[in-house]
């Protein structure tokens, strides 16, 4: 049995731009569509499993008064028949048709355990019941799906109905995070969005009329072609004016301008006001603007906008502060409306990097008698000879690192770091050197300002050697480097800041991956699972295998690529790890040692795959090269590569 939560959502800025964008596949001088919708914080809770039939249940008090249980057999016609009805039920069955239809897969059980999501609010209560199906059915048949794939199931499902949702709609599957969408006729894009300070939202239900088939009908006849100067000013407003408007949004979202953001909301809606409210006596809003113009609102406030269709339907503000957000909610909901919250976090900025250098480097053996492995010669690009670990420490400042924990294996390890990076040479040996040699020197002894030192003194694997560094990540996300492995990057961002990058779009667990040859699998540890980009840089990891034989990872860890060949990938060497995953590692000891098994590995992979279970998981597709140098052949490749 899964358990699934699938949140409703709010249109930012851009609304009704979904529906004006399809209209490119009739007329190319139209702008294609752009939204920022968020997923909010209300949603629906459910468990889901596989069953003969198609059925639906619900525990949930907050809908005990609408709801009776559902079932229906696994047959086209009839499923195609209740979605036709109208009933509470016709959004699953549009969605559960189309999977059978189209997929051939047999039966779901969905019990819905929890509903905090407002009914016929504007915030698509019924967008997000049809990805909670279509989610449950992707992922209890396996049909690798990703986010984007079950959106579009979810809205063709929802169309099966006497519904005519928009496109952004669905974005509910991208989940609490806010996302640009882009609507180019039949194409969509999804591009997730920074946030650098915690935004405030108050969202409210008007408890008014709204007429939205209406709104929309009124706006259509505009499209696909506009002949009055009206027409033309409601097409720049859903086109180029919405483009300046939502692109200076996303600008004040990732500079942390909270104050601008919330006039730029108020702008916005002045803009629809003056060119797509006329367009419609539907959208005559009496009680929206009362409410957006109220002044006990206004100290509590930035700014403040419609939602969706507009109308009298639902109103958001931007709150100045969490306290201030409380006391609009109290104020909203005494007045009559249904107020909620939503509070946007900043990503967290990845700014430390752990690297373990624990280990003694068996394969390397005699050379690592005398010499840790991550201080082996390495011939760079820029004439030098630098160690391994030197190369790592410069990689991880230029992409922005701020402190770096080093895993050693003991205290006596300890010493031939601090000789290298704490202490300048000699006046003798500095001398000797050139300008620019010299002034190389002040740049190591500054990289050794950011070194941290813990200490693996059990040899119990990798996850425990990461662990050790708990304290040091602090609950933040931390980079993870492997202490025997190079990176060179193809382009002139260092493979770690691409990684960080993804992260910050993303906030979740991230590995690197690239692809090897099917005679290879079986040495690595191979991800599986659905592309999130159209690049295919992005991978929604579903399936991890350690070192599988190759009939295996043919049959069922492929990714197809552009050309619709498989490929298979494994780790890259570079991580970013997440505090679940030390809280993982954490527990996983602790069951080691009530078991009494106290020599027992602790396998950073474990703790991945029951972190991802819970929360996912990210592959990026890095553009760079990895060099393993932790045995001779591999070193006699970085040795003489390297520094091409």
């Amino acid at each position: 049995m899964l358990k699934l939560f699938v949140p409703g959502r709010l249109c930012l800025f851009g609304e009704h731009t979904d529906w004006a964008g399809h209209y490119r596949t009739m007329n190319a001088d139209i702008l294609p569509g752009a939204s920022i919708v968020t997923g909010i914080e209300q949603g629906i809770f459910a468990e889901v499993e596989k069953s003969t039939i198609f059925e639906m249940h619900s525990d949930a008090p907050e809908i005990s008064d609408v709801w009776h249980d559902f079932s229906c057999r696994m047959n086209e016609n009839e499923l195609k028949r209740v979605a036709k009805s109208g009933s509470f039920f016709c959004y699953c069955a549009g969605v559960a048709s189309y999977m059978l239809e189209w997929y051939k897969v047999g039966g779901v059980r969905i019990r819905i355990t929890g509903m905090s999501l407002p009914i016929k609010s504007g915030l698509s209560s019924s967008a997000a019941i049809c990805v909670l199906v279509a989610r449950a059915f992707n992922l209890l048949y396996g049909l690798n799906l990703n986010t984007l794939g079950e959106m579009n199931i979810a809205y063709l499902g929802e169309l099966r109905t006497s519904s005519r949702c928009g496109r952004l709609d669905q974005a509910c599957a991208f989940g609490v995070k806010p996302i640009m969408m882009t609507f180019d006729g039949d194409e969509i894009e999804v591009k997730s969005l920074n946030v650098r300070k915690e935004l405030h939202w108050v969202f409210a239900d008007l408890c008014a009329e709204k007429d939205t088939i209406r709104i929309l009908s009124d706006l259509n006849k505009s499209y696909p072609f506009a002949s009055t100067d009206e027409e033309k000013n409601l097409h720049k407003a859903l086109g180029e004016w919405n483009h300046e408007i939502v692109e200076k949004a996303i600008e004040l979202m990732a500079s942390g301008d909270v104050e601008a953001l919330g006039k730029l909301m108020t702008d916005a809606e002045d803009m629809f006001d003056k060119y797509i409210a006329p367009m419609s006596p539907a959208l005559w809003a009496p009680k929206l603007h009362e409410v957006l113009h109220d002044p006990q609102i206004q100290p509590l406030v930035y700014g403040g906008k419609g939602v969706g269709s507009h109308g009298d339907g639902s109103v958001q503000f931007l709150a100045r502060s969490s306290a201030d957000q409380q006391q609009l909610m109290d104020y909203l909901n005494a007045q009559g409306m249904k107020a909620y919250s939503l509070t946007l976090h900043p990503v967290h900025t990845v700014r430390k990097a752990i690297i373990p250098v624990a280990g003694f480097g068996t394969r390397l053996y005699p050379a690592t008698r005398t010499l840790k492995k991550d201080f082996f010669p390495i011939p760079c690009a820029d004439g030098m000879v630098k160690p391994v670990i030197l190369i790592l420490l410069e990689e991880l400042v230029k992409s922005g690192i701020e402190e770096i924990c080093l895993v050693l294996g003991s205290e006596e390890e300890r010493i031939m770091y601090t000789d290298f990076f704490e202490h300048p040479l000699s006046d003798e040996h500095l001398r000797k050197l050139n300008a620019e040699a010299q002034e190389y020197e002040n740049r190591i002894v500054d990289i050794g300002k950011r070194l941290h030192y813990v200490y693996q003194h059990e040899k119990r694997g990798f996850g425990h050697a990461v662990w050790q560094a708990a304290d040091f990540a602090n609950n933040e996300p931390v980079l993870l480097l492997l202490g025997d492995t190079l990176y060179r990057s193809n382009t002139n961002k260092p493979c770690a800041l691409q990684m960080i990058e993804e992260y910050e779009q993303y906030n979740q667990l991230m590995v690197s991956i690239h692809s090897v040859p099917l005679s290879d699998v079986s040495h690595y540890g191979i991800m599986s699972g659905v592309w999130e980009d159209k690049h295919h840089t992005i991978l929604n990891v579903s399936i991890m295998s350690e070192k599988p034989k190759a009939s295996y990872a043919e049959d069922f860890l492929g990714v197809r690529n552009a050309e619709g060949e498989k490929e298979y990938y494994s780790v890259f060497g570079q991580y970013i790890i997440t505090p679940e995953v030390f809280e993982q590692l954490a527990s996983d000891i602790q069951k080691a040692d009530a078991a009494g098994d106290t020599t027992k590995e602790i396998e950073l992979t474990a703790a991945l795959e029951a972190v991802r279970q819970k929360s996912g998981m990210i592959g990026v597709r890095l553009d760079g090269v990895m060099y393993d140098m932790g045995n001779p052949t591999a070193l006699r490749r970085c040795v003489s590569e390297f520094a091409r």
